[in-house]
């Protein structure tokens, strides 16, 4: 697996220059890529609500509350209400996408995600940013490494894990409909 994964990482980097051709012609990062999908799925359905838990900038939902503040909502830092909430708009016909660090989002509130959205069967959308060793300053309290491995294993939970700006606003933009 270590060799496999060592392989994929030298060819993107001897084909780098091309690639970037092919899908951009500048640098992005995925959470920017989720934002403006957001707010592409938002323009498109008047039902998709974005909440967070007092991370607006960092899951890069800002544009949405800025273009649909009547559709934002911010918790504070009350991950496990979001889940909550978003349930409840889910059961009301609204397209909710939770957002925060996959950290909380995943691991701190897990029975609350098991429970109220998995087990039922609920339309919400869980965004986790900050996943893996990535966090920089914010350090290991902000780390999860196995945030991918408990939603893949919850009933009715579908897993996206997009590698780029590209395939997180397409895959954002899919996830609304």
């Amino acid at each position: 697996m270590i060799t496999h994964n060592w392989q994929i990482s030298y060819f993107c980097r001897q084909n780098f220059y091309d690639m970037e051709k092919i899908i951009s012609n500048e640098f992005k990062d995925t959470r920017s890529g989720f934002g403006a999908g957001l707010v592409e799925a938002g323009n498109h359905n008047p039902n998709v609500f974005a909440l967070t838990g007092d991370v607006t900038g960092s899951v890069k939902m800002g544009d949405f509350k800025t273009a649909f503040p009547q559709r934002f909502i911010q918790v504070g830092i009350a991950e496990a209400n979001m889940i909550g909430i978003s349930a409840g708009l889910a059961l009301s016909g609204k397209v909710p996408f939770a957002g925060a660090f996959a950290g909380f989002i995943s691991g701190r509130v897990y029975d609350q995600v098991r429970m109220t959205v998995a087990y039922s069967n609920m339309n919400v959308k869980i965004a986790a940013s900050h996943s893996g060793l990535t966090v920089g300053e914010d350090g290991a309290t902000h780390e999860m490494m196995e945030d991918l491995g408990l939603m893949k294993m919850l009933p009715n939970m579908v897993v996206l894990n997009p590698c780029d700006y590209n395939q997180t606003k397409m895959a954002t933009i899919a996830a609304a409909e």
